[in-house]
């Protein structure tokens, strides 16, 4: 089953346990991927995606799938 809901940088944050503002280090970075969805200027990403990229990510260390 696919997860199509949409997350911003406080669900993503949440999500690998980080601040928000980490997260958007990240993305200035490259370090994440590109956004799903743009909505009034700001990013979303699908929860699968972002599934994929922490299961992917270096350093991963099992964190936790929601």
């Amino acid at each position: 089953m696919t997860d199509r809901r949409l997350w911003s940088y406080k669900e993503i944050a949440a999500h690998i346990r980080v601040q928000p503002d980490t997260v958007r280090s990240y993305r200035k970075h490259g370090l994440l991927p590109p956004p799903d969805h743009v909505e009034g200027g700001k990013p979303y990403w699908y929860a699968d995606t972002v599934r994929a990229w922490v299961a992917s990510r270096p350093g991963n260390r099992n964190r936790r799938e929601d």
